[in-house]
């Protein structure tokens, strides 16, 4: 637990002692009001870090999305990280990673009848969403990887923090991998401990919430990462994790932060792991793609390649791999899963959104259309 995977750079104190200098005096600006955080008259929930690497945001961002998506009409608005265009872009059905980039392909592909879009400029995408020309009636806002983003200020600010990489014990860039200093967790309303292990023991849930130290207005959960059944890529049948047996040979195919952890949630199904990692949100070259061809041909039967629906969105729009490889080729669904307190979570989230929808449970007209007397109005429906 204690930094399980911090590396703490000595030498690099006093650069990060600078960093932090200029981290703060930005944060000092928006505090007073010099530079100046936007409100919007949409509830609008914020989900990020102030860590580099991964802490779990996207199956955050999804239980959110699942959470929600029954009752109001939710929008995810991403930087869309790596795309090659520009601006803001709403996903559609002939949307490619180019276009928004991995994570929010991945999020459109699940749920395709929720509003996927990305610009850098947030407070941008928050009124281009907003704006009845653009979309009809968007009920909440999901900010993905925002937490920093303080030109806009949203209702709930959500900071996720990794088990294995807790906060309260690393340092700030570049000796550490801290974004900003640690009193930037006082402007969270939630924490949630990421990524933990299934049998966290309640001791070490009482370690964690002292060390973590938080305010009485803000409340601390607790999520762990299950995983659903293997989904082919290119084609065949969703298989279970319990299909991969001690003689299988499972070629691990991640482009993420790292794939330490999907190594040790396979290694009780077989300790026939070759990992093949690729940096964060890789785009895979000729040269990659010919490297996992050779190694899947190269590895005894039975055998299977794992990545992640991230790294999904990117292979399939790439040429190259073999029939052997396309076959063989599975993506590892994730969730979340709260370890207690999912309820109390759950509550408060709906009830902020209740509470500061435009719509309410009311009626409302969706468009001009509607106005005209052309479709039915738009009813929310808590339950």
């Amino acid at each position: 637990m204690e930094g399980d995977f911090i590396k703490v750079n000595d030498w690099l104190l006093p650069l990060s002692w600078i960093y932090g200098f200029g981290v703060r005096v930005r944060n000092f600006l928006f505090d007073v009001g010099l530079l100046k955080s936007h409100s919007f008259d949409v509830p609008v929930i914020a989900v990020g870090n102030i860590t580099v690497g991964g802490t779990g945001k996207t199956p955050h961002v999804e239980y959110l999305i699942r959470l929600l998506k029954e009752k109001v009409s939710v929008a995810v608005l991403s930087r869309g990280y790596k795309r090659k265009s520009r601006g803001f872009i709403i996903a559609d059905s002939k949307s490619t990673t180019r276009d928004i980039g991995d994570e929010p392909m991945q999020m459109k592909t699940k749920f395709g009848d929720i509003t996927v879009a990305v610009d850098r400029n947030r407070v941008n995408g928050i009124r281009r969403l907003t704006d009845s020309s653009t979309v009809a009636d968007i009920d909440v806002i999901l900010l993905d990887d925002a937490f920093q983003h303080r030109y806009v200020k949203p209702g709930i600010n959500i900071l996720l923090v990794d088990y294995h990489r807790l906060i309260i014990y690393d340092k700030l860039l570049p000796a550490g991998r801290l974004r900003e200093p640690l009193k930037g967790k006082n402007r969270a309303d939630i924490v949630i401990v990421t990524k933990c292990p299934r049998d966290l023991k309640p001791m070490e849930f009482r370690v964690i919430t002292k060390a973590m130290n938080l305010f009485p207005y803000q409340q601390l959960f607790f999520t762990t990462l299950v995983y659903d059944d293997l989904r082919p890529v290119f084609c065949g049948e969703e298989r279970s994790l319990d299909s991969i047996t001690p003689s299988t040979h499972v070629l691990l195919l991640t482009g993420i932060a790292s794939p330490k952890q999907m190594i040790v949630d396979l290694e009780p199904h077989t300790k026939n792991i070759l990992s093949l990692p690729f940096a964060d949100h890789h785009t895979f070259k000729r040269s990659d793609i010919d490297l996992i061809n050779t190694t899947f041909a190269t590895m005894p039967h039975p055998k299977l390649i794992v990545t992640t629906e991230k790294d999904c969105t990117r292979l399939l729009e790439t040429e190259g791999l073999s029939d052997d490889v396309r076959h063989n080729l599975y993506a590892l669904p994730l969730r979340i899963k709260f370890m207690e307190k999912q309820e109390k979570f759950d509550e408060h989230i709906i009830g902020y959104v209740r509470k500061n929808s435009r719509n309410s449970i009311l009626t409302k007209v969706k468009d001009e259309r509607q106005r005209h007397g052309n479709q039915k109005s738009h009813t929310i429906k808590f339950h």
